[in-house]
């Protein structure tokens, strides 16, 4: 969903931040695909080029930074010295048992404290940091997860950050307390943890809890957090980011899951339509555009799925499918919508695929980015470029085309599984003991 182009000038000394297409207020960005279409950040960078500032992360999470105007935004989750007792690790309605842990993803004891940082653009200088809730969290995560993993959402007027089981909370831009929800406690497959981004919608913010237990889908008020419908979800654990869609003059919200992608009347909280075909564990996000929903998930297998926006009931293995990938698409990165053209990572393997979007026909497949190694984050784009960020600290950047050209292999001394955010020409790299400001000059 385009936000609008209105334009604001914000200044920070000497820099001018420009118009809303150079912020970027949601994890996939202004036009919910991983592209700035007004952006322009740097090619190249190390620890000493091309690095404005740099600046410690507090606590730990995977959440992306958001931009708006001067001000960036992350949510973490900071461990105290404070032992305390969890509630039951049960959700809202049901008393089934806890998830069996995976890799040592036990219980913890520690009150953690649940906090929204809002940062100065041009320096880096923490402006607020707020805590929505401390407690103990009631079950543990993945070891490559974390109890940070949602990121913020704002219309430039208030931010949105959601904690899962830890409730959803609203801040001014200044950071004064707004309103919380408390949605119930989620029970995570396997204590994989909890991540779906929530989605602005209009008026609505769309929270989906995908879990173990009685999935939902929530549309709360923005303005009061009070629930405008809620829809049962018979759908497992899964983390996917809701995106909106204006079809035929109406809007409706697109979650991918396990047993079904499915259109929501995003007035109603009816179901629109649905269609099978994904794996389980489902992560990335989907993406509109081209009179489409483009759908991809690959855990113990392969889906990319371009659907026909429009229909309507049960489009599982109908035509509606307009074309379809079965082998290297991604795990947990979302892929990416380029103009015409959609890349995808093989698994969560930095080996690349680029299709044209409109008719599935490949452009380059399984093409290696060589020194980046394993890829949670999801790719971004501008300026006619894609930039590939790998969990080791390189990130690679290469040409928007038809054929695979590498511009630029870039390091930086830390770990990164959180996704990129642009703002005009600065690049934000969230790494798990760094954030950084890449920007020329």
């Amino acid at each position: 969903m385009i936000l609008s182009a209105l334009v604001l000038t914000l200044s920070v000394g000497n820099i001018c931040w420009g118009s809303t297409d150079d912020y970027w207020p949601t994890w996939r960005g202004p036009l919910a695909s991983g592209v700035s279409p007004t952006g322009n950040p740097p090619v190249t960078w190390s620890e000493t080029q091309n690095v404005r500032w740099k600046v410690p992360v507090p606590g730990k999470g995977t959440s992306s930074p958001i931009v708006w105007g001067d001000k960036l935004f992350f949510l973490t989750a900071i461990e105290t010295d404070r032992q305390g007792t969890p509630e039951p690790a049960q959700s809202a309605g049901s008393g089934e048992a806890a998830p069996a842990p995976f890799h040592g993803g036990k219980t913890p004891k520690n009150v953690h404290k649940f906090d929204l940082v809002c940062l100065d653009r041009a320096t880096g200088r923490t402006l607020w940091q707020k805590t929505a809730r401390e407690e103990v969290p009631h079950e543990g995560h993945h070891p490559d997860h974390g109890f940070a993993s949602y990121s913020p959402v704002t219309d430039g007027e208030h931010v949105w950050a959601s904690f899962g089981s830890r409730g959803v909370h609203c801040y001014d831009l200044d950071g004064k307390h707004k309103w919380s929800r408390d949605l119930g406690r989620m029970r995570a497959k396997m204590m994989f943890g909890e991540g779906s981004t929530p989605a602005l919608v209009g008026n609505a913010l769309i929270v989906v809890m995908d879990h173990e237990g009685e999935s939902y889908i929530h549309a709360l008020d923005k303005g009061t957090g009070q629930t405008l419908w809620k829809q049962a979800r018979d759908e497992m654990t899964s983390w996917a980011t809701p995106v909106a869609a204006e079809v035929d003059g109406k809007t409706q919200v697109i979650v991918s899951a396990t047993s079904f992608v499915r259109g929501y009347d995003v007035q109603t909280g009816d179901v629109l339509w649905q269609c099978a075909g994904q794996t389980a564990n489902v992560i990335p996000s989907p993406i509109v555009a081209h009179g489409m929903a483009f759908c991809a998930s690959g855990f113990r297998g392969s889906a990319l799925h371009a659907i026909e926006l429009g229909r309507t009931g049960d489009l599982t293995g109908t035509d509606a499918i307009r074309w379809q990938v079965n082998k290297d698409t991604p795990y947990v990165p979302s892929p990416i919508l380029y103009e015409d053209k959609i890349y995808v990572c093989s698994v969560n393997r930095a080996v690349v695929s680029c299709y044209e979007a409109r008719t599935g026909t490949p452009h380059f497949v399984e093409q290696r980015l060589d020194g980046v190694g394993g890829i949670y984050a999801s790719p971004v784009g501008a300026a006619g470029r894609v930039y590939f960020v790998g969990r080791k600290g390189t990130t690679q950047v290469i040409r928007n085309a038809g054929q695979f050209e590498i511009l630029a292999t870039n390091t930086l001394d830390d770990e990164f599984d959180a996704s990129a955010a642009i703002g005009g020409s600065q690049l934000f790299l969230k790494g798990k003991k760094h954030l950084y400001c890449i920007s020329e000059g």
